[in-house]
């Protein structure tokens, strides 16, 4: 059997920024993007460089990742009516910003045309070929964005197609064919997916798709539309998006790689950092796991209770598609949780840990313990370094607290003030240090950092550079467990940890003991 390569295209970083409620940090953005690469993603889409200083940062910090495997896009528009794309600023943008790939966007639709660009038909095709052209001749790859182009092709077939035949003929490698409504069905997607195909196949052209949910759909179109010839799938991670999302690409990974046949995805690479990377993505982006996820939610391979459970003991297909493992997950028994030691086991290795069944009982057992309290290690991993190594007997606190205080005091001209008070036992000294900061956990960082500084001066390369908080368990009001996340980096790392609480000042201390200790632990080898 002849196996044929999807190319994955990850749009999280833009398209999936355009969600409610989803926002990216330069940070969040350039940790996301080298957890695709190591995944083995091939399109890395980074932003859109005119639209902010944000984008146009990251495309800059990139190139310092040295990605292995994917390439990096930037996304931006055709050129503007009247203005030549040499001179055209985001043309100019997409140039200056290194990417050595471009995705340009333009209209399909007769309807939009008109009525969004107000320009002619005639002049749209130039600005699509120009805009191409221009890229292709200062040496990049160019992908052509047909926006809307399933309802575009429905409402005048033949003008869709001079407009892709345009973006190929100018030199795009290849036309990405937008179900931007989202209200397209697999059927369809088939149909127009092969017709466009047959459209730029004399220019060397392929075509990929670029599926949005608002139909449910997104997985099933893309997977059609791969099925109709179309190399390229483009969606988010947990098809996060604008309106109700796009294709997510978790589950069209899974899809193509375990359940289609003929096809290779991620250079053939297994899938158990499946879970790991979607888990990732949420934590980063501040957002709560869907639990019902397929594949990779804490909910899909659960069973509860009676008929299932006992089932399951005695053979897992009886009431699972695949086994767990193979996407990263795990099977959850509600009720007696039940979980096997095989994932902890993997990343003995890591750590350089005996395999010890004993040890990873253990591990595994703590695990459980603190993630029924809260905690969740998947964008933690710092944190889980060191529960591992405390379980092996291996870990060595650098330090003491002996006791920490929080003022947050108001003045009548409605200034505020916090001062953090830390004392600390290292080695045989006692330090007794207060410092002021911008809010009480700067505050505390500031007064730890005086009292460690002079034993640990490494301390002085860590940065913190992003801190989120999550309540835990909403329905107990204020009462409610909070967790924090803290990511910090020196010169070589980033690492993550976290801390949980029913009080924010504590769950933040135990956050923040966690990134200096992990950073003391890691210089140590």
């Amino acid at each position: 059997m002849t196996i044929k390569t999807i190319q994955i295209y990850d749009t999280t970083l833009r398209d999936g920024t355009q969600g409610e409620g989803v926002s990216l940090s330069l940070e969040d953005k350039l940790q996301i993007a080298q957890r695709l690469d190591e995944i083995g993603v091939d399109y890395i889409e980074g932003g859109y460089p005119l639209s902010n200083e944000k984008d146009e940062q990251f495309f800059q910090r990139v190139q310092q990742l040295n990605l292995k495997h994917a390439k990096v896009c930037a996304f931006g528009m055709t050129r503007r009516r009247g203005v030549e794309a040499a001179a055209d600023p985001g043309m100019l943008a997409l140039h200056k910003s290194g990417a050595p790939v471009c995705t340009i966007v333009g209209k399909t639709w007769d309807f939009h045309v008109a009525e969004v660009l107000r320009v002619t038909l005639e002049e749209n095709l130039q600005m699509i070929a120009d805009s191409v052209g221009f890229l292709v001749q200062e040496g990049r790859e160019v992908i052509y964005d047909a926006e809307h182009f399933f309802d575009g092709w429905k409402a005048n077939p033949e003008y869709a197609r001079q407009t892709i035949r345009s973006a190929a003929q100018a030199g795009a490698t290849l036309v990405a064919l937008c179900d931007t409504n989202g209200g397209s069905l697999p059927e369809e997607i088939a149909e127009l997916t092969r017709a466009a195909g047959e459209a730029v196949a004399e220019f060397g052209a392929t075509v990929g798709i670029h599926c949005h949910n608002d139909s449910e759909l997104a997985v099933a179109n893309s997977l059609a539309g791969v099925d109709a010839g179309a190399v390229q799938v483009q969606g988010t991670i947990n098809g996060i998006g604008e309106r109700c999302g796009n294709a997510d690409l978790i589950s069209v990974i899974a899809n193509l790689a375990l359940k289609k046949t003929g096809y290779e995805v991620l250079g053939g690479a297994e899938l158990g950092h499946l879970t790991e990377l979607s888990r990732f993505v949420y934590e980063t982006a501040n957002m709560n796991f869907r639990n019902g996820q397929p594949f990779v939610g804490r909910s899909a391979f659960a069973h509860k209770g009676g008929m299932h459970a006992h089932a399951v003991a005695k053979a897992a297909s009886t009431y699972e598609h695949l086994d767990p493992a193979l996407v990263g997950n795990q099977r959850r028994i509600l009720i007696s949780e039940l979980s096997g030691r095989s994932n902890v086991k993997a990343l003995s290795a890591e750590y350089d840990l005996p395999d010890d069944d004993v040890l990873m009982r253990e591990i595994l057992a703590e695990v459980v313990r603190l993630e029924n309290e809260g905690f969740q290690f998947e964008a933690a991993k710092a944190s889980f370094a060191l529960l591992v190594q405390r379980c092996a007997g291996n870990y060595k606190s650098h330090f003491d607290c002996v006791k920490y205080h929080v003022e947050v005091a108001v003045q009548a001209d409605g200034t505020v003030t916090n001062e953090a008070t830390v004392k600390v036992a290292v080695g045989g000294d006692i330090r007794h240090e207060v410092a002021e900061g911008d809010g009480p956990v700067n505050a505390l960082d500031a007064a730890i950092r005086k009292a460690l500084s002079d034993t640990y001066p490494q301390l002085r390369e860590m940065h913190l550079v992003d801190y989120k908080v999550r309540v835990v368990n909403s329905e107990a009001g204020t009462a409610a467990r909070i967790r924090v996340f803290i990511d910090c980096k020196d010169e070589k790392d980033v690492w993550g940890t976290v801390g949980v609480s029913e009080n924010i000042i504590e769950a933040s201390w135990m956050a923040l003991v966690d990134a200096i200790e992990y950073k003391l632990y890691k210089d140590e080898g």
